[in-house]
């Protein structure tokens, strides 16, 4: 197995979701390093104490910008982000934020539990996959 990096989210009202979650995959995420928002990854903390969690700030408060700031750094392997789409968020554009360089640098990103659920038992998981690396070369080397 590769020790993956997973970063977890999750908006207020998925928190709960996101903790059954865990639990429902324990098996398949023993092992891993968690980097968590907040009160989401000291609710991961209490739930699951067997898991290797490192809190950052509240998402609001910058937590969303250091998951951020660890993607752009290729630190995070797997982005889970439980994510609300009842509830307006007063930090959306964080949110947007990580969807964006989740794309752009081309880690797995869940924000829903079937999607979570498809990437934690797919072979490609517990295997060695790297996906293949953005290349910026043409935006770097761009005349300005």
């Amino acid at each position: 197995m590769t020790r993956k990096r997973i970063a977890l989210v999750a908006h207020d009202a998925r928190k709960r979701d996101l903790i059954a979650w865990i639990g429902a995959h324990r098996g398949a995420l023993a092992g891993h390093a968690f980097f968590a928002t907040g009160t989401t990854g000291a609710k991961v903390r209490e739930s699951h104490p067997e898991l290797d969690v490192t809190p950052l700030k509240s998402g609001p408060l910058g937590g969303d910008q250091q998951i951020g700031a660890m993607i752009a750094e290729g630190r995070i392997d797997l982005l889970v982000f439980f994510v609300d789409p009842m509830t307006a968020q007063p930090h959306d554009v964080d949110v947007k934020a990580l969807t964006r360089l989740a794309t752009l640098y081309n880690i797995p990103f869940a924000c829903n539990e079937a999607t979570a659920d498809m990437i934690v038992s797919s072979p490609l998981f517990a295997g060695g996959y790297t996906p293949r690396p953005a290349d910026f070369g043409g935006y770097e080397g761009r005349r300005v």
